[in-house]
């Protein structure tokens, strides 16, 4: 809630200007990882709220190092701390995870790594003021922002913004580095490509959802020579989701930016504490915080399918050899993007519906994950992981395919199954 008298659109510029990128060499690397919470018995079979609220209240009593949170459909997050390296980061979040799967297991739930609910439609279970009014703002764009909040799961890659660079793009370099290789990043760990049971036509039905929704709040800033003044703009120009109130129901504004509401100050003005929460409700697909988030890969199935990408987005950002090959590779795909921003360009929608049967995206992904196949043991990564990046290099980027294809073949093998069945009686 407001706890600051209300300041000026320049001192709030300024706030904004100072905190979206933090300077300084590339030290630290973070993931937040979200799965599905399924009965572990009935994975079909929606979960009842009362048993989410539990499971909640009983994770929370468990000694993590990472911050878990549930999300408004039940999906359970895990946010790491800001690890030194990656390998920090891994066995950080491995021992949590060794300690929230077999308490979920021993209340008969189980976690799925899909990046949409393959099973039922959006349910919510949590009812907060911010959900709520997330909800009514979202419904006024169609029911993909329900299957956002509700139905779909990732595997976010937190990086450093690093260094304040010489010449005119500033920051620039790497922040166009993270938007170009989003693309690769979506069509290589695809990994959604059903709903309800059927097959949606792409491979990642979570970045289609994602496309669906409020452009003002999640299509990628314009391109420009300073980001910083691209990302403030869009800050301030995109509409208001909640206004926060002590008590009772957020207010969902119609048509209000953040400059707007602080120009006019109605229904009151807003604090500092106003913008920050405003950022949260910002959804592009890479968002700086300080550092940059990386919002486009979809939830990876397995114990430990979330390393792979990590790993990868690691190397191909924190290794300097790395991160100059895979900017060579990935520039070019700018001239097919278009004029329009990620995730609605031509490139990312053809991430979402090929993947990596998409001639160029493959060509990409070959060569990104073979710089960071180099650039892993430099970073000191564990045997394991290279093992792991190894093994989903050859089964899936190879030979031009993604874990979506996995559930694409099963499911099709399935649905034979049952024709051959009723065939034979």
């Amino acid at each position: 809630m407001p706890v600051r008298p209300a300041e000026t659109e320049a001192e709030l510029e300024a706030h904004l200007r100072g905190i979206c990128f933090k300077t300084g060499p590339p030290r630290r690397i973070g993931v937040e990882i979200e799965w599905l919470v399924h009965d572990a018995r009935n994975p079909r079979c929606p979960v009842e709220p009362a048993r989410l609220h539990n499971a909640a209240t009983t994770l929370r009593a468990l000694p993590l190092a990472s911050l878990l949170t549930f999300e408004p459909g039940g999906q359970l997050e895990l946010s790491s701390l800001p690890a030194r390296s990656l390998t920090e980061c891994i066995e950080s979040v491995t021992a949590d995870l060794a300690l929230v799967r077999p308490a979920m297991l021993a209340m008969g739930l189980g976690m799925a790594g899909h990046g949409h609910n393959p099973w039922h439609g959006p349910q919510r279970v949590l009812t907060e003021p911010r959900y709520n009014a997330m909800e009514e703002y979202f419904d006024r764009w169609g029911s993909a922002g329900r299957s956002m909040m509700c139905a779909t799961a990732s595997v976010q890659v937190c990086v450093d913004a690093g260094y304040e660079e010489p010449g005119p793009l500033g920051h620039g370099r790497r922040w166009l580095l993270a938007h170009l290789l989003g693309a690769v990043l979506a069509a290589a760990f695809a990994n959604s490509p059903t709903s309800e049971g059927c097959p949606t036509g792409y491979r990642t039905t979570r970045q289609v959802v994602w496309s669906q929704l409020d452009p003002d709040r999640t299509l990628a800033p314009p391109p420009g020579p300073d980001p910083r003044t691209a990302w403030v703009n869009y800050v301030l120009d995109a509409p208001v989701m909640c206004i926060r109130a002590e008590e009772g129901p957020w207010h969902s504004p119609e048509g209000l930016t953040f400059r707007e509401w602080i120009r006019t100050g109605v229904p009151r003005p807003p604090t500092r504490e106003d913008l920050d929460y405003h950022v949260t409700t910002l959804f592009p697909p890479v968002r700086p915080r300080g550092h940059l988030e990386l919002r486009m890969i979809d939830a990876q199935s397995g114990d430990a399918g979330w390393v792979v990408p990590l790993a990868v987005t690691a190397a191909l950002f924190d290794d300097p050899e790395a991160t100059e090959r895979a900017y060579r590779v990935v520039k070019p795909l700018a001239e097919t993007a278009g004029s329009r921003p990620a995730p609605r360009n031509p490139l990312w929608r053809r991430a979402a519906r090929g993947a990596l049967t998409d001639p160029e995206l493959h060509a990409a992904a070959v060569a990104c994950f073979a710089a960071a196949q180099e650039a892993l043991p430099r970073l000191g990564a564990s045997p394991e992981v290279l093992t792991a990046v190894a093994e989903f290099t050859e089964r899936y980027v190879a030979r031009g395919r993604c874990p979506a294809d996995d559930h694409l073949e099963a499911l099709y093998a399935a649905e034979g199954d049952l024709i051959v069945g009723k065939e034979s009686q």
